[in-house]
């Protein structure tokens, strides 16, 4: 009789291509897990890996049973909020993941009035890119995730929580910044310091900017701290959402911000789960705490 506990370990060796790294996430030896897939191939009559000293391969049976082993997964994690559902709103484990052009700004705000209002949640946050956290909620590994939209969601239903706009970041010297909002056209495409490819957030200012993907930016960075630091330094300009101007420019006094005056809102904050995801209840109490904190911005 297959185990739970086996085909958990499947799917991590499925998603890692490699023994160790599923035995580490497992929290059990190489061995122990290498056995365990050992006896399930036996019992199933065919090998779900071929695995080498320097790769792992999912045999083509085995991609069938990955696929079914998946779904059960999530069968399983849907029969566990069902059970949580009995219980008081947000008094169990949940696993979020979060955008880390989200995340810095809005857990300071939203951490402290979970724990006063929901002593018992027992909360895992995790930070990764819109396409990681996407994959990641639709294999049942999250919860839910707190994304950027627009984003194609891949068949996930996304519960809006929050709208706002852009804000050019300069020199409190640059004359374009008198007025205190700036429109797209008077924003030089060569001095523009966006975040790397694969951020959603860069993508969702050059729609606003009305920016070809194509054109010579200044620079690329990682995150929107070193972003700032570098227009501090003289290299340019840069466009940041409202949620992060607090935080990055609090004690910048050499750095202003101005409104980018084009139509928004410019980017649309969610909770994106599973279609058939149990803990509804719990999302919705979410939206409410969190549209209520972000009402202070």
């Amino acid at each position: 009789m297959i185990s739970i506990k086996q085909i958990g370990y499947a799917l991590k060796v499925a998603a890692n291509l490699h023994f160790k790294k599923a035995a580490d996430e497992c929290f059990v030896s190489p061995s122990t897990l290498s056995n365990a897939i050992t006896e399930m191939e036996k019992q199933l009559g065919f090998q779900v890996f071929e695995r080498d000293n320097r790769k792992v391969i999912v045999t083509s049976l085995g991609s069938d049973f990955i696929k079914k082993a998946q779904l059960i997964k999530l069968h399983l994690e849907d029969i566990r909020k069902i059970s949580e559902l009995q219980s008081e709103p947000l008094s169990h484990r949940l696993s979020i993941g979060i955008i880390p052009t989200i995340s810095p700004f809005f857990i300071p705000m939203v951490l402290p009035k979970l724990a006063v209002e929901y002593p018992k949640l027992k909360l895992q946050i995790e930070e990764a890119q819109t396409e990681v956290l996407i994959n990641r909620v639709k294999t049942g590994d999250l919860d839910m995730a707190i994304l950027a939209l627009p984003y194609d969601l891949k068949g996930m239903i996304a519960f809006k929580f929050w709208e706002e706009d852009f804000f050019w970041v300069s020199k409190t010297n640059d004359k374009r910044s008198k007025t205190g909002k700036i429109k797209a056209k008077e924003i030089r495409t060569s001095e523009l310091i966006l975040l790397e490819d694969g951020n959603c957030l860069k993508d969702h200012v050059l729609s606003a900017c009305k920016i070809s993907d194509n054109s010579q930016h200044s620079f690329r960075a990682s995150t929107l701290t070193t972003v700032i630091q570098l227009v501090k330094g003289g290299m340019g300009t840069t466009v940041i959402p409202k949620m992060a101007i607090n935080q990055l420019l609090k004690s910048e006094s050499e750095l202003t911000s101005s409104h980018l005056n084009e139509k928004g809102p410019h980017r649309e904050i969610a909770i994106v789960i599973r279609p058939n995801y149990a803990g509804t209840q719990d999302v919705e109490v979410l939206v409410r705490l969190f549209s209520s904190q972000l009402m202070t911005l």
